[in-house]
């Protein structure tokens, strides 16, 4: 009990909402114990220079989810390594709930339910999808707040450094090493912006083609550019 978190957000040009994430996470249960790190893959480090919170790390890495994430490990003093999303909201407590699970050594890591921030019920649908599907198959997506132990991630030689699905990879080589992964029956709250800017269904279906087409062994450089203009929001 009473690991410490270091919480560790690969950002691109998330100025607007970087200093709202670092208050609300200030916020949490137990955050006098975490660390925050903040991993900037843009060349402008316009995230950087926003963050107004002089306690958070402040690192850069090349461009690309997976260097970032691997470049926030490498420099966390946590014992336990929680990947979150820039507009990805944690319950209160998800702190003490990440030590509870991580506490022993049953688990070598794990994620929350999803949950998107809007009322709207086609979305309350697709999340209500999105967390059955990872209960069913222990692979929680990143916007589900992946948490691991940093000695399991050291172990497992860090996230496939790869344009997308680097979460996917890295939960399916958890399960193919006998790792057991657990699913945080509460909800994060992550924003719908990539759905409603590129239309919910179109988005939705999108990437459940793009999932299949990665497990059917499709390299992800040839998927990777069916994201528009090659940002990525939801690998589902």
């Amino acid at each position: 009990m009473n690991k410490r978190v270091s919480i560790i957000i690969p950002v691109l040009h998330e100025a607007l909402i970087i200093n709202d994430l670092i208050v609300h996470l200030r916020g949490l249960e137990r955050a006098e114990k975490s660390e925050l790190i903040v991993v900037d893959g843009g060349a402008a480090e316009d995230t950087l220079d926003a963050i107004a919170d002089k306690e958070v790390r402040r690192l850069t890495a090349p461009p690309g989810r997976a260097r970032q994430m691997n470049t926030g490990a490498a420099a966390a003093s946590g014992d336990i390594l929680l990947f979150l999303h820039a507009d990805t909201r944690l319950p209160a407590d998800a702190l003490t709930l990440i030590d509870l699970v991580m506490s022993g050594s049953r688990y070598w890591g794990g994620a929350f339910n999803l949950g998107i921030s809007s009322p709207r019920w086609i979305y309350r649908f697709i999340a209500a999808a999105a967390s059955i599907r990872s209960r069913l198959t222990r692979i929680p997506y990143g916007d589900q707040a992946i948490f691991i132990g940093k000695e399991v991630l050291q172990h497992l030689g860090s996230y496939p450094e790869i344009p997308l699905m680097e979460d996917v990879a890295l939960m399916q080589r958890i399960k193919k090493s006998g790792g057991k992964i657990y699913i945080i029956p509460r909800c994060v709250a992550t924003s719908p912006r990539r759905w409603e800017q590129e239309g919910i269904i179109y988005a939705t279906l999108r990437n459940r083609f793009l999932l299949m087409a990665y497990c059917l062994g499709v390299p992800p450089a040839k998927l990777a550019g069916h994201y528009t203009n090659g940002e990525r929001k939801n690998d589902r």
